[in-house]
């Protein structure tokens, strides 16, 4: 196979993988890995397909019942393609979401994913997204700015502060 064939290929992976997470189907989006793929959302979790993957997604969908997803940009080269993306949703699901109770709260994140396909399967996907952001959209955090931002600022710097008083 060329490289513009491989390049082709692998983009065309990317986009059926991801066209199967806006559809929310897991059989689908597991069909894509090769056993023992793994994926890693950074700051987040890791997963290994199919069992952890598909228990983790699933529960991402359970607790964001409109989960939207898109795709933005993709590029591919070689066996590598680098996806742009963008999700949005409610967490009013009947399940936690990384332990977190539903809050009713909105969820509009942007990421990027870069897989490495061989052979026609995903071996490995490295995905980022501003976890803080996310966060702070859940009200697992302080918005940017507001006053628990201030108060949670000053305890940490009172924090720091005690500590190097203590070391002296």
């Amino acid at each position: 196979m060329s490289a513009t064939e491989q390049s082709s290929e692998t983009g065309a992976i990317a986009r059926a993988y991801f066209e199967a997470v806006a559809a929310r189907d897991l059989d689908a989006m597991v069909s894509f890995y090769e056993p023992g793929g793994t994926g890693e959302i950074h700051g987040l979790v890791t997963l290994t397909a199919p069992d952890t993957y598909r228990v983790w997604f699933a529960d991402l969908f359970a607790a964001f019942p409109n989960f939207r997803f898109e795709v933005l940009d993709v590029v591919a080269e070689g066996e590598k393609a680098a996806v742009r993306w963008r999700a949005t949703g409610t967490f009013t699901g009947a399940t936690r979401f990384e332990g977190m109770e539903p809050t009713g709260a909105k969820v509009d994140v942007t990421g990027c994913d870069l897989l490495t396909v061989r052979d026609g399967k995903i071996h490995r996907n490295e995905a980022y997204m501003n976890g803080a952001q996310m966060a702070q959209q859940l009200g697992a955090l302080p918005s940017p700015g507001s006053l628990g931002e201030r108060l949670t600022l000053a305890a940490l710097n009172l924090k720091i502060r005690l500590a190097r008083a203590l070391r002296r």
